[in-house]
Protein backbone atom coordinates (compact mmCIF):
# COMPACT_ATOMS: atom_id res chain seq x y z
CA UNK A 1 0.00 0.00 0.00
CA UNK A 2 1.43 3.55 -0.99
CA UNK A 3 1.92 5.35 2.33
CA UNK A 4 -0.23 8.03 3.61
CA UNK A 5 2.34 10.32 3.81
CA UNK A 6 6.21 10.16 4.64
CA UNK A 7 5.27 9.28 8.62
CA UNK A 8 2.43 6.85 8.30
CA UNK A 9 2.90 3.30 7.61
CA UNK A 10 0.57 0.42 8.06
CA UNK A 11 2.63 -2.23 10.13
CA UNK A 12 0.29 -5.73 8.82
CA UNK A 13 -2.53 -5.91 6.34
CA UNK A 14 -4.11 -9.07 5.83
CA UNK A 15 -7.45 -10.19 4.00
CA UNK A 16 -9.24 -12.97 5.90
CA UNK A 17 -10.89 -15.10 3.10
CA UNK A 18 -13.77 -16.40 5.04
CA UNK A 19 -15.03 -12.79 7.26
CA UNK A 20 -14.30 -11.68 3.52
CA UNK A 21 -12.35 -8.28 4.68
CA UNK A 22 -8.86 -6.56 5.34
CA UNK A 23 -7.64 -6.36 8.74
CA UNK A 24 -4.99 -4.13 9.91
CA UNK A 25 -2.57 -4.39 12.84
CA UNK A 26 -1.33 -2.45 15.08
CA UNK A 27 1.95 -2.93 17.15
CA UNK A 28 3.15 -1.37 19.68
CA UNK A 29 5.77 -2.25 21.83
CA UNK A 30 4.94 0.09 24.52
CA UNK A 31 1.70 0.38 26.96
CA UNK A 32 -1.60 1.46 25.10
CA UNK A 33 -2.42 5.06 24.55
CA UNK A 34 -5.69 6.26 23.87
CA UNK A 35 -3.65 8.44 20.35
CA UNK A 36 -2.97 4.94 18.89
CA UNK A 37 -6.75 3.99 18.09
CA UNK A 38 -7.19 7.80 16.47
CA UNK A 39 -4.02 6.48 13.98
CA UNK A 40 -5.60 3.17 13.63
CA UNK A 41 -9.40 4.72 12.87
CA UNK A 42 -7.04 6.55 10.20
CA UNK A 43 -5.56 3.38 8.66
CA UNK A 44 -8.95 1.95 8.46
CA UNK A 45 -10.32 4.90 6.74
CA UNK A 46 -7.64 4.90 4.08
CA UNK A 47 -8.11 1.13 3.79
CA UNK A 48 -11.45 0.98 3.57
CA UNK A 49 -11.49 3.57 0.76
CA UNK A 50 -8.61 2.72 -1.41
CA UNK A 51 -8.19 -1.15 -1.49
CA UNK A 52 -11.83 -2.67 -0.08
CA UNK A 53 -14.26 -3.99 -3.38
CA UNK A 54 -18.06 -3.36 -2.77
CA UNK A 55 -18.39 -6.83 -2.28
CA UNK A 56 -16.18 -6.61 1.11
CA UNK A 57 -16.87 -6.16 4.73
CA UNK A 58 -16.01 -3.29 6.60
CA UNK A 59 -11.90 -3.61 7.54
CA UNK A 60 -11.30 -4.54 11.44
CA UNK A 61 -8.55 -3.54 12.95
CA UNK A 62 -6.12 -5.10 15.65
CA UNK A 63 -4.09 -2.99 18.23
CA UNK A 64 -1.47 -5.02 19.88
CA UNK A 65 -0.11 -3.18 22.64
CA UNK A 66 2.97 -4.46 25.59
CA UNK A 67 -0.11 -3.74 28.04
CA UNK A 68 -3.03 -1.82 28.82
CA UNK A 69 -5.65 -0.39 31.38
CA UNK A 70 -9.04 -1.91 30.34
CA UNK A 71 -10.72 1.12 31.44
CA UNK A 72 -9.02 3.41 29.11
CA UNK A 73 -9.69 1.13 26.39
CA UNK A 74 -13.19 1.00 26.94
CA UNK A 75 -12.91 4.75 26.98
CA UNK A 76 -10.70 5.03 23.96
CA UNK A 77 -13.13 2.92 22.23
CA UNK A 78 -16.27 4.43 23.13
CA UNK A 79 -18.01 5.93 20.30
CA UNK A 80 -16.01 4.13 17.10
CA UNK A 81 -18.10 2.61 14.91
CA UNK A 82 -15.12 0.42 13.00
CA UNK A 83 -14.46 -2.86 14.64
CA UNK A 84 -11.21 -2.35 16.71
CA UNK A 85 -9.93 -5.04 19.13
CA UNK A 86 -7.29 -4.16 21.44
CA UNK A 87 -4.90 -6.85 23.17
CA UNK A 88 -1.52 -7.49 25.04
CA UNK A 89 1.38 -9.15 23.60
CA UNK A 90 3.76 -11.34 25.35
CA UNK A 91 7.51 -12.16 25.02
CA UNK A 92 7.18 -15.28 26.94
CA UNK A 93 10.00 -16.85 24.09
CA UNK A 94 12.07 -14.81 25.56
CA UNK A 95 11.77 -15.54 28.75
CA UNK A 96 11.45 -19.42 28.24
CA UNK A 97 14.27 -19.89 25.79
CA UNK A 98 15.72 -23.65 25.74
CA UNK A 99 18.73 -23.82 27.29
CA UNK A 100 20.03 -25.16 23.67
CA UNK A 101 19.26 -22.02 22.17
CA UNK A 102 20.64 -19.64 24.91
CA UNK A 103 23.91 -18.79 23.47
CA UNK A 104 23.63 -18.99 19.77
CA UNK A 105 21.09 -16.10 19.77
CA UNK A 106 21.70 -12.45 20.45
CA UNK A 107 20.31 -11.04 23.37
CA UNK A 108 18.11 -8.08 23.41
CA UNK A 109 20.73 -5.35 24.66
CA UNK A 110 23.15 -6.60 21.80
CA UNK A 111 20.52 -6.47 19.05
CA UNK A 112 19.72 -2.73 20.41
CA UNK A 113 23.78 -2.08 20.38
CA UNK A 114 23.77 -3.07 16.58
CA UNK A 115 20.83 -1.29 15.60
CA UNK A 116 22.33 1.43 17.35
CA UNK A 117 25.67 1.01 15.73
CA UNK A 118 23.95 1.07 12.58
CA UNK A 119 21.98 4.33 12.71
CA UNK A 120 25.20 6.05 13.94
CA UNK A 121 26.89 4.91 10.62
CA UNK A 122 23.88 6.71 8.95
Amino acid sequence: MTPLSPDYYLDLLFYHLKLRCFVVVELKAVPFDPGFVGTLNMYLSAVDDLLRHPEDKPSIGLLLCRSKNKLVVEYALGGFNKPIGVAEWETKIVQELPEELKGSLPTVAEIEAELARDEGAR
